[in-house]
């Protein structure tokens, strides 16, 4: 039988892998993919029509008496053939002719490659969205798609090319700008293309961005193998030997380039066999992947890692704990621990000496914890002062929780200096082990939380989780419960009046909220906002009270009812930096002036981070809303910054106030309060006014205004309404 030529759709064929189970998958859809020929091809004329040299050639072409209607109609016949015509030996013929017409036209090749862009972005949207077209068959149709589309371009551009060739004698000067274009084509792309003759052990091309990137190694054949990182050689050569075996391969290497920069780089080997099946020929590409490595690490080192500590985070921490117990289930010799670290007096040192002085303390912290830890435990923060222990396979578990809770206590037994300051922490262990313990990860970590709320209570070094006796169940329930009761509407506001006491006249209202738990009834603040702070839904709480509190302005603004709400702001909510944009959101949210609101902030929160407070109740003056210092009088302000901030009111702790008239320190500290205030330009509101005896002294020292059981008590709304509607002077 004589040898069958090879046609140009032969070796198109060949190099791109276009085989019959290709073919028939593609007019297997060939009606789907070809039904909005026509409408595509309009589409096309008009996009084509926005750009000055397809649209001059398309002018050129109406002049000389040609109908863009019937050219259309032949762009949506080429969009049928396409799809149709894969196996027609006349078709190449057919392209290569339209080739040279677009030679004849002076459309330029990007021009080409561009329309071929918007023909794969036509076929893969119908792909992607047909419903006749069955899901298992979209990857093949898509890859299918994707080779006939770079073979008709192929074609297209080899009939440009023989077309150009040919008027080379007469046109030099053009074809020479048409060779600089495809050079700057080609030198703009972000790859390396090259092309290795395996057999002569040569380079057949070399595309110009080669220089750029990186020097070709003389060592063939092998491209840059002389210029990758010695202990990447080895995978970079068994790549290389796989794509001999006529695989295509993708790897990732580093490379040490001239300039001595470490570079990363992603490397296809795709291997072209000659007729015989023999490779005789390796193409790839070369493609500069550094900065998305880089990128790739440091996500995955994020995603993994406490930001302030650089342990492991949650995620990491779950991640270990359930290998640990996967492992522990194939050995049932090995048990897992897992202990629960609470540090003792912490919180006194963040409010004392603010959250930077905190955060100072538990790097300290984590660094003697990671010392005092074998590199086979896992020690991870999970949030605050929480850390947690990993112990993945121990023989002994109680033997070795104890040494390991020996180990831990030891690390604070020496103060942790900060800022000049000696200061002595402690901690409360809790242990829970695998499978005695619990069986899953939850479980574990849900007792060993128990057994330590019971070291910590008790003033214990450690205690193991007990089945019989759990007092801190209710704590831990509340936890559990606390976003199921937010996400229910559980939670209410109510509402303790202030006055003035010029006058006896209402001067506005505290928002305060209460839980109305449907087993335990109306829980106060105190028995549930720490556990909000613990597990990190503060601000969501807080953001709930700000938009109930501004509604209920409104709705008492309806009443002709001037009521401004102050409303607690939590320390970790006002340092935010989405706090601002809460506040703005809330306010569009209710329809509610800036006015109508007024925040109240402690000293402690103030002082944590001035500079940034500073800012914030600057911005938050600027939008017209009020700011009172809460509790003064316990924390630690500096009045050279008081001075200098947007203060409205100072509202004096109700420790001074409740006992001023039977204690002389007390009265000479309230005075002192009013009389700073006063000389600062701001007003002074007293908390826990009790007794008539405290509101008549308060009026006599030239207090402003004061809230407190005597005035009234916190009340829901509806109350209220009726006391605000009274305006009731109070004598």
């Amino acid at each position: 039988m004589a040898n069958k030529t090879n046609t140009p759709s032969d070796e198109f064929d060949a190099f791109l892998e276009i085989d019959r189970l290709r073919l028939m998958v593609v007019l297997r859809y060939r009606e789907a993919l070809t039904r909005n020929a026509g409408g595509f091809a309009t589409k096309f004329y008009a996009y084509l029509s926005r750009f000055p040299a397809t649209a001059t050639a398309l002018e050129r072409f109406q002049q000389q008496g040609g109908d863009i209607t019937a050219l259309t109609q032949k762009q949506a016949a080429h969009m049928q053939a396409m799809i149709n015509n894969v196996n027609d030996p006349d078709y190449p013929k057919q392209l290569q002719a339209i080739g040279a017409i677009h030679h004849q036209h002076a459309i330029a090749p990007s021009w080409i490659m561009g329309a071929y862009h918007l023909y794969q972005e036509h076929l893969l949207y119908i792909v992607h969205q047909s419903p006749e077209i069955l899901d298992d068959d979209r990857p093949l149709l898509l890859d299918s798609l994707n080779k006939l589309l770079l073979r008709d371009m192929g074609m297209m551009l080899e009939g440009y090319w023989t077309a150009a060739t040919a008027a080379v004698a007469r046109e030099r000067d053009k074809v020479e700008q048409l060779q600089q274009q495809m050079y700057n084509l080609l030198n703009n792309l972000p790859q390396t293309i090259w092309s290795i003759d395996v057999v002569g052990n040569r380079p057949i091309y070399l595309s110009p961005s080669t220089k750029e990137m990186s020097p070709i190694s003389t060592e063939l054949p092998i491209p840059w193998l002389t210029w990758t990182v010695a202990e990447d050689r080895p995978k970079l050569e068994t790549a290389w030997h796989e794509a001999l075996t006529g695989k295509h391969v993708e790897i990732e290497s580093r490379v040490n380039g001239p300039d001595g920069k470490l570079r990363w780089f992603k490397r296809h080997f795709h291997p072209f066999a000659d007729a015989s099946g023999k490779i005789v020929r390796i193409d790839g590409t070369m493609e500069e992947i550094t900065d998305a490595v880089r990128l790739r690490d440091r996500l995955r080192h994020q995603a993994t890692t406490d930001s302030l500590t650089g342990l492991a985070n949650r995620a990491l921490w779950h991640d270990r704990v359930a290998q640990a117990l996967a492992m522990a289930r194939r050995t049932p010799a090995k048990h897992v621990v897992l202990m629960s670290l609470d540090l003792n007096r912490f919180k006194q040192i963040n409010d004392s000496l603010g959250h930077p002085t905190g955060d100072l303390v538990l790097k300290q912290v984590a660094n003697r914890l990671k010392d005092a830890l074998r590199d086979s435990d896992t020690l991870a923060r999970l949030g605050g002062d929480e850390f947690s222990v990993l112990l993945p396979a121990e023989e002994d578990e109680r033997h070795s929780a104890l040494t390991v809770s020996r180990k831990i206590q030891a690390c604070f037994d020496a103060p942790f200096s900060v800022a000049g300051n000696e200061l002595y922490l402690g901690v409360s262990i809790g242990i829970a082990a695998f499978p005695k313990d619990g069986r899953d990860g939850a479980t574990l970590e849900r007792h060993a939380d128990m057994a330590m709320y019971i070291s910590k209570r008790n003033g214990l070094t450690h205690q193991f989780y007990e089945k019989r006796t759990n007092p801190s169940a209710k704590h831990l329930r509340l936890m559990s419960q606390l976003k199921q009761g937010l996400r229910k509407q559980e939670f209410q506001l109510h509402f303790q009046p202030k006055i003035s006491l010029s006058d006896g006249r209402s001067s506005g209202v505290e928002a305060l909220i209460r839980w109305n738990h449907p087993k335990h009834g109306v829980l106060l603040p105190d028995s549930f906002i720490p556990l909000a702070e613990k597990m990190n839904i503060i601000n969501d709480v807080s953001d709930w009270v700000l938009i109930k509190a501004l509604q209920q302005f409104m709705q008492w603004r309806t009443l002709g009812i001037d009521a401004p709400v102050a409303i607690n702001v939590p320390a970790s909510s006002f340092q935010d930096p989405q706090f601002l944009k809460n506040i703005r959101t809330a306010l569009d949210v209710a329809e509610a002036p800036p006015e109508s609101i007024e925040l109240e902030i402690t000293e402690n929160t103030l002082m944590s981070n001035i500079d940034r407070c500073t800012e914030t109740l600057k911005n938050l003056s600027r939008m017209g809303i009020k700011i009172a210092i809460d509790d003064f009088g316990t924390g630690y302000s500096s009045l050279s910054y008081l001075k200098r901030l947007p203060i409205d009111h100072i509202k004096i702790d109700r420790s001074f106030v409740q006992d001023m008239n039977r204690d002389d320190s007390d009265a000479a500290i309230v005075r002192s309060v009013i009389d700073l205030g006063h000389n600062l330009g701001i007003k002074v509101i007293a908390e826990g006014v009790e007794h008539q005896d405290s509101l008549a002294l308060l009026r006599n020292l030239g207090c402003d205004a004061a809230q407190g059981y005597h005035i009234g008590r916190p009340m829901p709304a509806p109350q209220v309404d009726g006391w605000l509607k009274q305006a009731a002077l109070i004598h």
